[in-house]
C-alpha cells in the first residue's frame, strides 16, 4: 500500500482511506457482518485511514468501527488511525438540529466518541460543519486543548472555505481538510485546494464516486429507499439523473478503452491529483473495496487525463450536491 502525508504535521496515511458512514446510515441498509468484514478488509490491505463520525446513525457508526477494531488482529489494529467528525445535533428520529463548535461541547463529543469506539485517542478531529455562532479559533482552540492532555493528536477541518482555513491554521496546525472532491465536484480547485496548498494542509476527499453517481453500477431505474439520503439528492433526480448519467457512460468508453471499471477510472483521476489528496472510499461490501482499491494500479496518462477531461468537463453535473437547505451549511461552497 502506498502512503501519502496528511499535510506538514500529520503522519503518514493509506494512499486511499475507508470511509464508514454508509455502513450506518443514509444510504439505505446495510449488513452489520459484511460492514465489519469490510473494515478486516480494508486494514489487512493495508488501508489505514479509517473515517468516521459521532453522528452517523447518532453513535452506530462509531460502536461499528470500534467493533471492527477489537475483532481485528492486533497487528492490524495498531495501524489504524481512525477520522472522526463530530459537533452534528440529531433528534431521535434522525432530523437534523444544526452544528455545536463551543469549546465545551468539542471536549463533551469527544469523551464519548472514545468511548464508543473503544480507544484511547482520535487520530484527526474535526467539526463536521462549520458554527456560524462559534468563531472557528474557539472550535480549533479546543481541540488544540484535547492535543495538549493526549486524546486528539491532529486538528482537522472538514466543508469550510478559503478564509476559515487561514483563520484555523493561524490558531494551531491543521493537517487535512475533509471536503468532496470527484470529477463531477470540482469546486475546491479555484480557491480552496490553493489555499491548503500554501499552508501545507491535505485534502481528504470524499464523494470520490459522488455517491455512486460515477461509479459505473447506478442505473436510471433504482428505486431508492425512502431512508436513503439519494432519493432527496438533486443529483439523482428526473433530468439531472439522465444527464448526469450520460457523463458515466462517456467516462465509461475511457474506462473500458483502459480495461478498467469506471469507478476505478473515477478514483484514479482523484488520486492523480496531487500526493497531497487521499480519496475516501465509501465501500460497504468487500466486493465494492476490492473494486476501489483497483484504482490504485490504475495509470492515467496525459492523453487519458485529456479525454476524462472532455468527456467529464468541470461544472458538467447537473444538480447541487446536497439539498438546498443542507447547502446553506457548507462554508465551502
Amino acid at each position: 500500500m502506498r502512503t501519502r502525508p496528511l499535510g506538514t504535521t500529520g503522519p503518514r496515511v493509506s494512499a486511499l482511506g475507508l470511509g464508514c458512514m454508509g455502513m450506518s446510515a443514509l444510504y439505505g441498509e446495510a449488513d452489520r457482518t459484511e460492514s465489519i468484514a469490510t473494515v478486516h478488509a480494508a486494514l489487512d490491505a493495508g488501508v489505514t485511514l479509517l473515517d468516521t463520525g459521532d453522528f452517523y446513525a447518532m453513535g452506530h457508526n462509531e460502536l461499528l468501527v470500534g467493533e471492527a477494531l477489537r475483532t481485528a488482529p492486533a497487528a492490524l489494529r495498531e495501524k489504524a488511525l481512525l477520522s472522526v467528525k463530530f459537533g452534528a445535533l440529531r433528534t431521535p428520529d434522525g432530523d437534523w438540529l444544526g452544528y455545536d463548535g463551543r469549546p465545551a461541547a468539542v471536549k463533551n463529543f469527544a469523551a464519548y466518541s472514545l468511548q464508543r469506539l473503544g480507544v484511547d485517542h482520535i487520530d484527526v478531529y474535526r467539526l463536521s460543519r462549520l458554527d456560524p455562532d462559534v468563531p472557528v479559533e474557539e472550535t480549533v482552540g479546543a481541540i488544540a486543548e484535547l492535543i495538549e492532555k493526549g486524546y486528539v493528536r491532529h486538528v482537522g477541518l472538514s466543508e469550510v472555505g478559503a478564509d476559515t482555513i487561514r483563520r484555523a491554521a493561524a490558531t494551531a496546525p491543521v493537517a487535512d481538510l475533509q471536503i468532496e472532491y470527484s470529477l463531477i465536484s470540482r469546486g475546491i480547485e479555484e480557491s480552496i485546494l490553493p489555499t491548503t496548498r500554501e499552508l501545507g494542509i491535505s485534502v481528504t476527499a470524499y464523494g470520490v464516486l459522488s455517491r455512486g453517481l460515477i461509479s459505473g453500477h447506478f442505473t436510471p431505474d433504482r428505486q431508492l429507499a425512502a431512508d436513503d439520503f439519494r432519493a432527496r439528492s438533486p443529483r439523482f433526480q428526473g433530468d439531472n439523473l439522465r444527464h448526469n448519467l450520460e457523463l458515466v457512460e462517456a467516462l465509461r468508453e475511457i474506462a473500458t478503452r483502459k480495461g478498467v471499471s469506471v469507478a476505478q477510472t473515477a478514483i484514479a483521476w482523484v488520486l492523480s491529483r496531487g500526493e497531497d489528496i487521499v480519496p475516501l472510499v465509501g465501500a460497504r461490501t468487500r466486493e465494492r473495496l476490492t473494486e476501489s482499491l483497483g484504482a490504485l494500479d490504475v495509470t492515467l496518462d496525459a492523453a487519458d487525463l485529456a479525454a476524462i477531461e472532455r468527456a467529464v468537463p468541470a461544472d458538467a453535473a447537473a444538480g447541487d450536491r446536497y439539498p438546498a437547505p443542507q447547502m446553506a451549511h457548507l462554508g465551502s461552497r
